[in-house]
């Protein structure tokens, strides 16, 4: 290894050859240095860093900030700021503006566990129950009831509209991403039977929750399905700003799963929904819930103008098509007019065959 002493300093060569050449010399410190000494050495025995690195006291006191001064006109002109005066006395080698984000860097940061998070926002209370047997009447999914061929199929429409509305997220949709519009071109094509079956199918999932919207104010009809007394809803908090459009929303006793009536009935239903209360209700209805869906049951698109006014709200809409009643100019035309929303999808309805040759429940023996 090469000798530090024998290193020569540039434009000190002589100096270190008479160092070297000359006795030991007193150092400052009282220490000898000889002359196999390093340069590091040398340096330690002179300016005794011992004494530098020994426990420091205690850090003086910051001086309080004061408020930035209003800036000076632009034609004025500006003067030096003074320096900060240190706890010695002696002017800071750094103005205030520079030190204190420095100072603020060495602020205490409270653990995770101690930070605040905001609640989602609270329905009501009150859970209405769901008389089960009438649900099977209707041939809709039962809840805690046995695995049919129908629960089968709603779980495969579930689970993609779910992992749409993740990559949506993930996309920067935000809450638009979780909301769903039902529609159908015309009347009479199952919009309202697989909206509320897709409600009770995402109701099952262990993480999410739903609220089904009646959307259809002209001949609501989500109540009576399942059973529910009328109350406020959508329009009544769309017309009234002192509504808070939570306290329309009614529990039920299907864990997972609310409701969201109509409400008043109104000629000017269109209007409203271009309005932008809308947007203050429908953030409101999924504030602080991330997990939370929205499914609105809109009219038919080709029958009344809500659907394409809710339409440029939600993240995905399904239009349900009817097999060998749904005509394709009809259905064309209705994706035209919801064409406000960047993902619509078709849902082909009371088909009596399989193109694929799928068929759910012949080997479980479901029952459909």
């Amino acid at each position: 290894m090469t000798e530090h002493s024998k290193i020569p300093l540039s434009g000190h060569e002589d100096a270190a050859h008479e160092a070297e050449s000359q006795p030991q010399k007193q150092a400052p410190t009282g220490r000898t240095r000889g002359p196999g000494e390093s340069l590091i050495e040398r340096a330690a025995g002179r300016f005794d860093f011992n004494a530098i690195i020994a426990r420091p006291g205690p850090l003086p006191v910051e001086p309080a900030r004061k408020a930035p001064a209003p800036a000076a006109p632009t034609d004025a002109p500006t003067a030096a700021a003074p320096a900060a005066p240190t706890a010695s006395g002696a002017p800071a080698s750094v103005p205030p503006p520079f030190a204190a984000p420095l100072a603020a860097e060495h602020e205490p940061v409270p653990p995770l566990a101690a930070l605040p998070f905001a609640a989602p926002i609270a329905f009501s209370d009150d859970h209405h129950p769901i008389d089960r047997e009438h649900l099977r009447e209707q041939g809709l999914i039962v809840p805690e009831g046995t695995v049919t061929a129908l629960l089968e199929e709603f779980r495969i429409v579930k689970r993609q509209l779910l992992v749409q509305a993740a990559d949506l997220r993930r996309q920067g949709a935000g809450a638009a991403s979780q909301r769903i519009l039902i529609s159908s071109p015309h009347p009479g094509e199952g919009k309202t039977y697989c909206a509320l079956n897709l409600a009770l199918s995402i109701a099952a999932e262990k993480e999410s929750e739903v609220l089904l919207v009646d959307a259809d104010f002209a001949k609501p009809s989500i109540l009576s399905a399942l059973g529910l007394p009328g109350g406020p809803g959508l329009m009544d908090a769309l017309m009234d700003e002192t509504i808070d459009p939570a306290a329309c929303v009614l529990g039920t006793d299907i864990p997972g799963l609310w409701i969201m009536p109509a409400g008043d009935a109104t000629i000017n239903d269109s209007e409203y929904l271009a309005s932008s209360r809308t947007a203050e209700v429908l953030e409101r209805l999924t504030e602080n819930a991330p997990r939370r869906m929205v499914i609105f049951d809109s009219p038919p698109a080709l029958a009344a103008s809500p659907a394409a006014e809710l339409a440029k709200y939600v993240g995905q809409t399904v239009v349900i098509v009817r097999a060998d009643r749904t005509g394709q100019g009809a259905l064309e035309d209705a994706i035209s007019l919801l064409g406000a929303c960047p993902n619509v999808q078709l849902l082909l309805n009371d088909a009596q065959f399989s193109p694929s040759g799928r068929r759910f429940g012949s080997y479980y023996g479901y029952k459909g």
